[in-house]
């Protein structure tokens, strides 16, 4: 998007213009780009200043104007963009002065002509093709000023040309000498009038346009499309008053025209300077000037505004609202783009080498960075299942292990509660061998006599019965006894041998003689164990949350992977797919392009054929007219002897007339 470019020139005073208000201390200060109302003794009127793109004052010439806001359009123009200036304000602030300036002072016109010419030669590389036509708005009705037949043109629009006036004549032109003479021409027959503010006052808006193809010079081998670009160069009229201006009758008619049209193109503006959203709609057909400017007012074209204004104090108001249709103009924007027309040849090579550019594309470095993406991902994926996998397995040890201490925690529990329940002590014994008779055996140990032992792996300490007399030898009674009844087969015992049992999971195994240990000592001990038992129970609790909350995330993170491994997935899929459909359409669209070029060179064939076939008439047409001539020429030798004949018999017969007419008078005399 590009801002219109806006500009203001002020022209010097007008010593004739008779001021209303005799000693008035307002005027307008110029300050580089900004135009300010002052007061001559107070200072600045309330009211912010107008600020444009350029302020010219009233010493500027249409030289420095041209150069600073119309000479870059030229080289836009002749580039292949659009292009539009034209000079607005009210009657009599220098318009027509400003855009077809004066013989000591050439306009924006005559210099854009010169320009457009001088730059065309210094392209070497195209070939130009220079079309003009100049038309004007009078009373509503547009003009064409090239031609006096050309009258109340209608506009019309279409697809390929845009908005274009029908029936207006176009002049292919060679050289800037000849639009002048043609600007000369369409001079002659536009409308001037006579009012008290102007004594050459313009009533109807002019439109000088000059359209520009171009295409490269070896345009058989070239892809380069051939560009069509237009200028419009405009002069507005200028709005009126009538108490100043003192119009009646046909001139008032066309002040009321003049100020309807520059109406309608104010609410463009206005319209076109608003918010987007606000905008809603412009209304182009309000006029015929908005409706031929409408590319200039808000489309393909770069478009130079140059409001003139009056500095006198009694031209404030006008002033002003031309300074605000300056500043309202100013926030409206343009999209301009090279205007380019493909020959069929040219646009299949451009299809060609666009679907070329895809396929390159599709198999360049864009899929090998969505693979090595893919591929970086699922490498991510694989080393947090295996993560995942690892932390299981520890989380499985872990849970194991703390059943195991739960378990052996149980144990020692139940040993405690079972020496807690057992009141067994020395002192009811007498004897020490009736003492070691109770003891539990240790298979560590192995006596002299064979004794069949109690086994020392029970969970819970039992106390056989003690008999009421005690011997230095035990019978079978006692045995039986002791044993609760349970007679042993003997000959089925065997010798176990000793056991190299761990001692975190029994500690009873340090001293063949249990029993010598002191019952507090133990149960002391047994707590501590149990203290330490529980104290790695709660460790491993710990880590097992630990390692439960370390696989969580992992697991969290192997769903986001397969997440973002999925988009990516779906991302490639649809960028290969969307791909293949421009592919596939640039193919279709080659193929009917084929098609048409095949169409294209049978018609040429055809017209080649038909061409030769008039061209054998034509010789044959020829001949007949050499032998057309030759029977002229005959003809003409036998007329040129016939007209010399008459002439002959003529003066011979004159000669005899005047003989008889002699001898008739002298026969008188002789008779006399």
């Amino acid at each position: 998007m590009e801002k219109i470019s806006v500009a203001v020139r002020f022209r010097p005073p007008n010593p004739a213009a008779a001021d209303p208000s005799p000693g008035g201390d307002r005027e307008w200060r110029i300050d580089d780009t900004r135009v300010t109302l002052v007061h001559r003794a107070a200072g600045p009127l309330p009211g912010a200043p107008f600020v444009f793109d350029h302020v010219f004052d009233r010493a500027a010439t249409n030289e420095r104007v041209y150069g600073t806001v119309v000479r870059d359009l030229i080289g836009a123009v002749v580039d292949g963009f659009n292009a539009t200036a034209f000079a607005y304000g009210q009657t009599s602030s220098g318009k027509t002065f400003t855009m077809n300036g004066s013989d000591a002072d050439p306009g924006i016109i005559p210099r854009a002509v010169r320009d457009v010419f001088d730059t065309v030669r210094q392209t070497d590389d195209r070939e130009f093709l220079v079309r003009v036509s100049y038309m004007e708005i009078y009373n509503e009705e547009i003009n064409d000023l090239l031609t006096l037949e050309g009258r109340r043109l209608p506009i019309k629009e279409n697809l390929e040309r845009g908005v274009y006036v029908a029936g207006l004549r176009e002049e292919i032109v060679n050289s800037a000498e000849q639009v002048l003479e043609l600007l000369q021409l369409g001079e002659v027959n536009r409308h001037f009038g006579v009012t008290n503010m102007n004594a050459r006052s313009s009533r109807s808006h002019t439109i000088f346009r000059m359209v520009i193809e171009s295409s490269a010079k070896n345009q058989i081998d070239s892809e380069d499309p051939i560009r069509v670009s237009v200028l419009n160069l405009v002069d507005l009229a200028g709005s009126e008053r009538n108490n100043k201006t003192g119009t009646e009758g046909v001139r008032l008619n066309e002040a009321g025209h003049i100020n309807k049209s520059l109406l309608m193109l104010g609410n463009v503006i206005n319209k076109l300077s608003e918010n987007g959203k606000q905008r809603g709609h412009i209304p182009y057909r309000d006029s015929k000037l908005t409706r031929i400017l409408q590319p200039a007012l808000g489309g393909n074209t770069k478009t130079s505004i140059i409001c003139t204004a009056a500095p006198e104090e009694m031209h404030i108001e006008e002033t002003r609202g031309t300074l605000k249709f300056a500043s309202r103009a100013k926030c409206v924007s343009n999209c301009a783009q090279v205007n380019e027309i493909l020959t069929d040849a040219a646009l299949l090579k451009r299809q060609k080498r666009e679907i070329e550019e895809l396929r390159k594309k599709l198999q360049g470095s864009h899929s090998e960075g969505l693979e090595q993406v893919v591929l970086k991902l699922r490498n991510d994926m694989h080393k947090s299942e295996l993560e995942r996998d690892r932390l299981a397995m520890e989380l499985e040890e872990e849970r194991k292990l703390r059943m195991t201490l739960e378990h052996h925690l149980t144990e020692q529990q139940k040993k405690l509660e079972g020496l807690d329940n057992t009141s067994i002590s020395a002192d009811q014994f007498t004897d020490s061998t009736q003492l070691d008779a109770l003891k539990t055996p240790d298979f560590k140990y192995t006596p002299d006599g064979f004794v069949a032992h109690r086994s020392r792996y029970s969970n819970d300490v039992e106390v056989s019965p003690l008999p009421e007399n005690l011997d230095n030898i035990a019978s079978d009674d006692l045995w039986t006894c002791l044993n609760k009844g349970c007679v042993t087969d003997l000959d089925m015992l065997e010798m176990t041998p000793g056991l190299k049992r761990k001692a975190s999971l029994l500690q009873d195994a340090t001293s063949a003689a249990p029993l010598e240990e002191p019952t507090e000592a133990r149960c002391q001990r047994l707590e501590k164990d149990c203290v330490s038992d529980r104290q790695q129970l709660e460790e491993s609790n710990a880590r097992c949350a630990a390692l439960e909350k370390e696989c969580d995330l992992l697991r969290d993170k192997n769903s986001s992977l397969q997440q973002e491994l999925s988009d990516s997935k779906r991302e490639a899929n649809l960028l290969v797919a969307e791909k293949q459909a421009q592919l596939d359409d640039s193919i279709a669209r080659c193929v009917a392009l084929e098609r048409e070029l095949s169409v294209c060179r049978q018609d040429a064939e055809r017209l080649a054929t038909e061409k030769q076939e008039l061209a054998g008439e034509l010789g044959v047409e020829r001949q007949k007219m050499e032998e057309l001539k030759q029977d002229i020429r005959v003809i003409s030798r036998a007329f040129s002897q016939r007209e010399g004949q008459l002439t002959s018999l003529y003066s011979k017969s004159k000669a005899i007339l005047e003989t008889c007419k002699t001898s008739h008078a002298a026969t008188p005399c002789l008779d006399g």
